[in-house]
């Protein structure tokens, strides 16, 4: 018989394996750490922060009138003013409190955005001519008021959780007709691994600096599963013909060659899906921020996770 000749990888991924398991478990331990001190924050008491989409209330985004550069402003003293404004009442009822008000001042200073309990038209308007008397003259035009009751709120989350669940269980069901157990099972810890490691990033991000998931974060997890699949799918559709064509050489061996045909494909795949999302990190304003992050963070994981974590494991659960 004529021995199989082992093509020379330019890149051997099985070499380095336990240090990409140990980058990956701590960016694991990490997010989860992150997840259960959003729980027991007594502010958040949730693995996120939930934003206006999931809690309802009101959200003011404003655009301010500046020639050239906009004068500083700081969001905490925005926020300790609007804390001291006294709102006009509900008729038989009482004033909200704005002690909980969150503030964003983006586009360097240009616009702001004002996250608040329920406010009626008039407590709106209010609060809107409190920021003007700091922050100076406003674009009228460019005043935008959104208000969404806690049932619509509850609703959405339910909506967000079940499309999630419905996903990851619709990817579960193909992999695992698609491959065999070990294959499928690989692939889904590929999947977990990419959202955990994306939903950390938002926690901490919540915890540090006060950023708020929405109904668009939920479509960027969703984003992010089907691109981790795929991308796993690809690696582990070579892995295979490997194993046909280099059947004599062990299964690391075979790893090897697979990834490294695969690595430049994935690479360049990644460059151009994460082209646009910087592009709208940059450019798309605050309304897409932090969707455009999110998937670029979930992406990023999922092409490391498609070459450093599933093929890696594969030859340690065949025992071969």
């Amino acid at each position: 018989m004529t021995s199989t000749t082992l093509p020379s990888p330019r890149f051997r991924i099985t070499r380095h394996r336990r240090l990409a398991w140990w980058g990956s478990g701590l960016a694991c331990l990490l997010s989860l750490i992150g997840l259960l001190l959003c729980w027991i924050n007594p502010d958040i008491r949730a693995p996120l922060r939930p934003g206006l989409d999931f809690t309802g209330g009101t959200q003011i985004q404003l655009e301010r009138a500046c020639t050239g550069a906009c004068p500083p402003l700081s969001a905490s003293d925005l926020q300790r003013q609007l804390s001291r404004l006294a709102l006009p009442a509900e008729p038989g009822g009482s004033a909200p409190s704005l002690n909980a008000a969150a503030v964003q001042v983006l586009d360097q200073g240009r616009s702001l955005v004002l996250r608040l309990p329920d406010l009626n038209p008039d407590q709106a308007s209010a609060v809107v001519a409190a920021v003007q008397a700091q922050a100076g003259p406003l674009q009228a035009s460019a005043t935008s008021v959104n208000t969404i009751g806690p049932t619509l709120g509850d609703q959405l989350l339910k909506g967000s959780l079940i499309s999630l669940l419905v996903s990851f269980a619709a990817i579960a069901v193909y992999i695992t007709v698609r491959y065999d157990r070990i294959f499928a099972g690989l692939a889904l810890l590929c999947l977990g691994h990419d959202v955990l490691i994306t939903c950390g990033v938002f926690a901490w991000l919540g915890l540090l600096g006060g950023i708020e998931v929405d109904s668009l974060f939920a479509v960027s997890l969703i984003t992010v599963a089907g691109y981790s699949v795929t991308d796993t799918v690809v690696v582990f559709d070579r892995i295979r013909e490997q194993k046909t064509l280099l059947r004599d050489l062990p299964l690391s061996d075979q790893v090897d060659v697979a990834v490294d045909a695969t690595l430049t494909r994935s690479l360049y795949t990644s460059l151009t899906t994460l082209l646009p999302l910087v592009a709208l990190i940059f450019f798309g304003g605050s309304t897409l921020f932090w969707f455009a992050v999110a998937l670029t963070i979930g992406i990023a994981v999922g092409s490391w996770s498609s070459i450093g974590i599933a093929p890696t494991l594969l030859p340690l659960l065949a025992r071969q």
